[in-house]
């Protein structure tokens, strides 16, 4: 996995990437990127098509900005918030425009802990603002059993079509 918005990337690969998504109508395309600026630019020009979601990663409440650069372009396509890894509170949101919420703690060697509370308010929110809510785990350095559990449930809710 990686972010095709990394300053990095070049612009020519990033159009490449789309060129296939547009060739591929059958598959449904994820992109998740930190740079909600650079990401915002091109969903501009490629948010027509059907088959890709536009996402943001956003760890705490440091890092809502990224969410404003996404009801720019909701109405074309499907938009997504990974709270994941969540690393601090979110505080209330407004989620209208907002297709589908991820939430997990952060995994492998030297994992910062998820308290559960942010992972419950963020649960509530989506619950309150009819956004669908996948939890995928609690983190850790190892899995656990349950680790997909929150408050005794699996939460795996998707977007419709």
């Amino acid at each position: 996995m990686g972010d095709i918005f990394h300053q990095y990337i070049d612009s020519d690969f990033v159009h490449r990437i789309f060129g296939v998504i547009r060739e591929c109508p059958q598959h449904t395309f994820q992109v998740l990127t930190k740079r909600a600026e650079r990401s915002a630019y091109y969903a501009e020009g490629y948010s027509y098509l059907k088959n890709v979601w536009f996402g943001v990663t956003v760890e705490s409440d440091k890092y809502l900005r990224r969410i404003n650069y996404l009801p720019a372009y909701n109405n074309k396509c499907k938009t997504f918030i990974s709270f994941e890894p969540i690393l601090g509170p979110i505080g209330d949101i407004n989620l209208e425009g907002i297709n589908w919420v991820i939430v997990g703690g952060e995994t492998g060697p030297g994992a910062r802990p998820m308290k559960i509370e942010w992972a419950r308010q963020i649960r509530d929110m989506c619950i309150d603002q009819g956004v669908p809510f996948f939890f995928k785990s609690h983190g850790g350095v190892r899995k656990k059993p349950g680790h997909e559990l929150l408050d005794g449930k699996i939460w795996n809710q998707m977007p419709a079509k």
